[in-house]
C-alpha cells in the first residue's frame, strides 16, 4: 500500500488492485476516509475535518497527479 505522502498524522495511501471509482485513502491511526479523485468527496469512512484539510487541499492541486498513480497502480491488463 503505497503512502504518497504524510502530512502529520495522517498519510494519504493509493492501494493497487482496487476498486472503482479512483479514489485514495486518508490514513490516521483512529480512523479512515475514502475519498474519489474527480471530486475529492468522501465515499465512505470519516475522519475529523482538521485531520483531513491539509490533506485535501494536497490532493486538489495535485489531482493529475493522484489520477495517474491510481490508473498506474490498477492497470488491468
Amino acid at each position: 500500500m503505497p503512502v504518497i505522502r504524510r502530512f502529520g498524522a495522517v498519510s494519504l495511501r493509493i492501494y493497487a488492485d482496487d476498486h472503482r471509482p479512483p479514489h485514495f485513502h486518508l490514513v490516521s491511526a483512529t480512523s479512515e476516509a475514502m475519498v474519489a479523485i474527480a471530486d475529492l468527496r468522501v465515499i465512505a469512512g470519516a475522519l475529523r475535518r482538521g485531520e483531513a484539510a491539509e490533506a485535501l487541499e494536497w490532493a486538489r492541486a495535485n489531482r493529475d497527479l493522484l489520477a495517474r498513480e491510481w490508473a498506474r497502480l490498477n492497470e488491468r491488463g
